[in-house]
C-alpha cells in the first residue's frame, strides 16, 4: 500500500478553509477546492471521500485550533482583565483573517455535519465561569449568570462579524475602514464590561 502524502492532505484541508472562511464559499463543490488547491478532484476523493467529510475535517480543526489558543488564555496565571483583552484579540484576529468563519461554523453545526459538542472541553469552560463569576463578587464586572457574560462577549465579537457585508453596504465602508472599526472593538468592549 502506498504511503499518504500527508502534505497534500494538508493542502487540500488549508486550501478548503480558505475557501470557506476567507472567501465566503461556503457552498464551494469539491471541484472548486480541488482546483484552487491545484491538484485533482480525484486526490482530494482520495483524502476526504466527500465533501461532507472535509467540511466535517476543516470544522473540528477550526474549532479545536481556536478552543486550544483561548483554553491557553483562560488557564492563565493572569489577570482576568487581561484574559478578557488577549481573549478578544485572538478573536478579533481570527475573524479578519477569516471573515467568514463564524458563519460556515454555525451552518455546519445547523447541517447536522459535525455537532460542536464533538470538539469542545466542558470542564475548562467550567472553571472560566467560576473565574467570571469570582469578578463579579469582587464587583469588577456587571453581576450576571456568569454564562450571560460569555454569551455578551460572543455576541459583542461574532455578532460584526456576521453582519459585515451588510454593515458594509449600510455604511458605505471599504474593507479597510470596516477592519479600522473593528480593530476599535477591544477597547471599545473592555469599556463596555468593566466598571
Amino acid at each position: 500500500m502506498a504511503a499518504r502524502d500527508t502534505g497534500a492532505e494538508q493542502l487540500i484541508k488549508d486550501t478548503a478553509k480558505h475557501v470557506f472562511f476567507a472567501e465566503g464559499k461556503i457552498h464551494a463543490g469539491t471541484q472548486e477546492i480541488a482546483d484552487a488547491a491545484g491538484v485533482s478532484r480525484t486526490l482530494l476523493n482520495y483524502y476526504f471521500r466527500s465533501k461532507d467529510v472535509l467540511i466535517e475535517q476543516v470544522f473540528k480543526e477550526a474549532v479545536i485550533n481556536l478552543n486550544q489558543r483561548l483554553d491557553i488564555i483562560m488557564q492563565s496565571e493572569k489577570t482576568f482583565r487581561k484574559k478578557i483583552e488577549e481573549f478578544i484579540e485572538v478573536f478579533l484576529g481570527e475573524a479578519m483573517a477569516f471573515p467568514y468563519q463564524e458563519t460556515f461554523l454555525i451552518s455546519v453545526i445547523n447541517s447536522d455535519i459535525c455537532k460542536y459538542s464533538d470538539v469542545q472541553n466542558s470542564h475548562k469552560v467550567q472553571q472560566f465561569l467560576e473565574q467570571i463569576k469570582d469578578e463579579m463578587d469582587a464587583g469588577r464586572i456587571e453581576a450576571m449568570n456568569p454564562i450571560h457574560f460569555m454569551m455578551n462577549l460572543s455576541s459583542l465579537l461574532s455578532y460584526p462579524m456576521v453582519m459585515a457585508p451588510i454593515y458594509k453596504e449600510y455604511f458605505d465602508l471599504s474593507k479597510e475602514d470596516f477592519s479600522v472599526l473593528i480593530k476599535e472593538r477591544k477597547q471599545i468592549i473592555c469599556k463596555m464590561i468593566f466598571k
